[in-house]
């Protein structure tokens, strides 16, 4: 074989120009080469200004890299053809594949690139009972794999608080919500991936057995290695009700020792069990508009703000799930519910919340996990949604928790901050977690999910962004075990820093897998080939 011939796909074509590629060499901007522009995938592309729009804009509304165009891919194939165009020429372009636009910071967008519209794609949902697994196309949303598998009877194990994500986001960053204690996060529940690489390769049925090294760097990796078309899912039967408690605290020490007394023990009975344990802070001055108040009465609204009024104006919320009455199990009667209702009452006498303020919601299943849905369908209609969201998530180690709260949330945001939004703070398992994948995590087996989730509502955008300054900064000179969740970092000495001992291999596998750092320019991890990078640090 001759490794320096030019591939097929690149010789020129015979054929004539047709009026629709005529249009194309128009319209297109002279930053992408003519063998994509005269190539049948052409076709794919967008260059009117609403698609470009479109793609240069994401949730957290302040980053806005526009691209050269918009790729509309009606298989995998396209995006393999699109993939290799840019491997092998000259001048090879960036590519960024964009779900639903839900990143904070243009880790989604191309910057004189192309954005591969992945929705486009549209593929098939298909659950197997026997193998209790589900195979969906990366571009799909969450909450569309939960109403399929629904109709079985079976679920998904791990989930993120907000559905409407596509499989392919949160995956290359781990996905992790409340049920991540007990079976991990969503990246330890993928039995297999389909992969387009950055070189084009079209890498099929990826997994801990098959193209492992491939398999395990896709998983939290960012975007950095490949796009993932397809992912099988592991399954368990599903509940029809879930106990939805929300226990108040005024001692944030009690609250989180509580979190931990939860995920450490096995509570559960016939027919039910405890699957999801977060907690977070509520603040007087944003009950209102906060994602999670809609669970409450106006009365208990009432009764909850005079207790944070009372706690220099926040108190803390420890949000426990108890998942009963499955599918495919056997009949939950009344008598069982009983016992239930008695188990969880012992269970709830050995923790220390403020007496009286239990709160309980008995729900479906799917309105359990579909409730950040209600809430943004409420700030939505409060011009509350399509707002900046300078969101902060970070990953806090145990024995640095009561730090990170005198420093940071009592030292910089209650003392200071006035904006709206939830703070997520809850405890999750390190061994829940495989090494093997690229998400850099805490040293530590519990460590703390953090999720400042603040709004720009009030024209404070620059105070928000400062803020997160200031809590970064806190944790690096204090010396906290912490890692960045959804990172972002504008150098690579804190990339390296980042990924600490994973960051050798972590280059070796973009080496590997996309050498010419076409994928994901948006991370901003590397933004030269990685020959051209190995050469930069020897000077």
């Amino acid at each position: 074989m001759n490794l320096h011939a030019t591939p097929s796909f690149l010789k020129p074509t015979t054929l004539l120009l047709t009026t629709t590629l005529m249009s194309i060499l128009i319209q297109s901007p002279n930053s992408l080469p003519t063998t994509l522009l005269t190539h049948p995938i052409s076709t794919h592309l967008r260059f009117d200004s609403l698609s470009l729009s479109a793609a240069s804009s994401d949730f957290g509304g302040i980053v806005h890299s526009h691209p050269s165009a918009v790729f509309l891919p009606s298989s995998p194939s396209d995006i393999t053809s699109l993939l290799r165009l840019s491997h092998f020429s000259p001048h090879p372009f960036t590519i960024s594949a964009r779900g639903l636009g839900h990143s904070t910071r243009g880790q989604a967008q191309a910057s004189a690139g192309i954005v591969i519209n992945m929705p486009s794609l549209d593929s098939s949902i298909t659950v197997t009972t026997d193998g209790m697994f589900v195979d969906a196309g990366g571009e799909r949303m969450w909450i569309d794999v939960l109403r399929e598998t629904l109709r079985y009877g079976l679920t998904p194990k791990s989930w993120t608080d907000y559905l409407y994500l596509t499989l392919g986001g949160t995956l290359s960053n781990g996905g992790i919500s409340g049920q991540a204690f007990l079976h991990g996060p969503q990246i330890s529940n993928v039995h297999e991936l389909d992969i387009i690489t950055g070189k084009g390769e079209m890498v099929i049925s990826c997994s801990e057995s098959a193209n492992p090294d491939l398999f395990f760097s896709v998983l939290g990796g960012l975007g950095q290695f490949g796009i993932i078309t397809r992912a099988r899912i592991a399954l368990e039967n599903a509940p029809k009700s879930v106990r939805w408690m929300r226990l108040m605290y005024t001692d944030f020490d009690l609250f989180t020792k509580d979190q931990e007394l939860l995920i450490s023990i096995k509570a559960e009975g016939e027919g039910w069990r405890l699957n999801y344990v977060e907690g977070s802070l509520l603040m007087e001055h944003s009950l209102k508009s906060n994602w999670r108040s809609p669970f409450f009465s106006e009365k208990d609204l009432k009764r909850i703000k005079k207790l944070a009024y009372g706690n220099e104006g926040v108190i803390y919320c420890l949000e426990a799930s108890f998942y009963y009455d499955y599918h495919h199990g056997m009949n939950f009667s009344r008598a069982d519910k009983t016992q239930m209702d008695q188990d969880i009452e012992e269970l709830l006498r050995k923790l220390r919340f403020v007496s009286g303020f239990a709160f309980r919601n008995d729900v479906t299943y799917m309105s359990f996990l579909n409730r950040v849905h209600d809430g943004e369908l409420k700030l939505r209609a409060m011009g509350l949604w399509d707002v900046p969201h300078p969101w902060l998530n970070l990953l806090v180690s145990k024995s640095n928790i009561m730090d990170f709260y005198i420093g940071v949330l009592k030292g910089i945001i209650l003392k200071t901050s006035k904006s709206m939004g939830p703070i997520l703070v809850y405890p999750t398992k390190r061994s829940k977690w495989d090494e093997r994948m690229s998400t850099a995590i805490p040293d530590e087996e519990v460590f703390y999910s953090i999720g400042i989730l603040l709004s720009s509502e009030m024209n404070d955008l620059e105070h928000l962004e400062n803020q997160n300054a200031e809590i970064l900064k806190f944790c690096d000179q204090q010396g906290l075990n912490y890692k960045q969740y959804l990172p972002h970092y504008t150098s690579m000495e804190d990339w390296k820093k980042h990924f600490g001992k994973k960051w050798e291999r972590f280059v070796e596998m973009k080496s590997r897998y996309d050498p010419k750092a076409i994928l994901s320019p948006g991370q901003n991890i590397f933004t030269h080939p990685v020959d051209e990078l190995c050469d930069l640090s020897d000077h």
